[in-house]
């Protein structure tokens, strides 16, 4: 498993000399666990080359850990640790045909709670899950949800954004951070942080999101509501395959 887990960590593919110095093992030692393995169709070997591969029994393996990723099963956990932990409401939501929607939440037993239910649509423009989903999630129905919400909005909710390019403005500064968060836009005195989950191929497959009254809630960025629901999207997002690299939303979460 080791063996498996390092040639993995070296992009599927690598030679035994260079295999054998990230185990710190012997050469002969590691060799003969790719034997092994190579009998079973687990590693595989470049015909021509000195490169031990991933071999097909790992592709069928990821194939199915894919098929039973699922988002909102994955999510559970880290929903009641926030919960538990911060004392906040939190939910798990995903891009359905009218916008995002809430899919599984949980709340605290505090006397004053934010009113939070499954199935509802939050708004594109004026959520914290809806800009999420805005700025990462590059698909033309979601420009076109935000632009009809747009067009059908208050003039008090308009004043809100930038009057040049409101939607284009969003994106861009949700884009920049990585991050969602609002204070007293869409509800008066509710202030939320949402945060993404990607699945295996980088897609942005759900949104994370903590909320909670104004006074008492800290929607920063920096602060230990949005630190501890970063902390949870990652832990998510790499149980659903997600493989981080510096150019990850995630990096510019901060």
């Amino acid at each position: 498993m080791l063996v498996l887990k390092e040639l993995a960590a070296l992009g599927g593919r690598a030679t035994l000399t260079a295999l054998a110095a990230h185990l710190r093992e012997n050469p002969a030692k590691v060799h003969r666990y790719l034997a092994s393995l190579m009998e079973d169709s687990f590693v595989t070997q470049g015909q021509g080359t000195q490169q031990y591969c991933l071999g097909p029994q790992c592709i069928s393996i990821g194939l199915a850990a894919m098929r039973i990723a699922d988002p909102i099963r994955s999510s559970e956990p880290s929903l009641v640790r926030l919960r538990e932990n911060l004392e906040v409401t939190c939910f798990v939501a995903v891009m359905g045909n009218r916008g995002p929607t809430i899919m599984r939440f949980e709340e605290p037993g505090l006397p004053v709670t934010v009113n939070v239910r499954a199935g509802p649509v939050m708004s594109m423009l004026w959520s914290a899950t809806g800009r999420l989903f805005l700025a990462l999630l590059d698909e033309s129905r979601v420009r076109k949800l935000a632009e009809e919400e747009l067009a059908h909005a208050p003039a008090e909710l308009r004043a809100q954004l930038d009057s040049g390019d409101p939607i284009g403005h969003l994106q861009r500064a949700v884009g920049a951070k990585g991050c969602a968060t609002v204070k007293d836009t869409n509800l008066r005195g509710i202030s939320a942080v949402a945060a993404p989950l990607f699945d295996a191929s980088g897609h942005l497959c759900a949104s994370l999101t903590a909320l909670g009254t104004t006074g008492g809630f800290d929607s920063s960025l920096d602060g230990p509501i949005a630190t501890a629901l970063r902390k949870e999207a990652e832990t998510i997002s790499t149980a659903l395959g997600f493989v981080p690299n510096h150019e990850s939303a995630f990096s510019g979460c901060v």
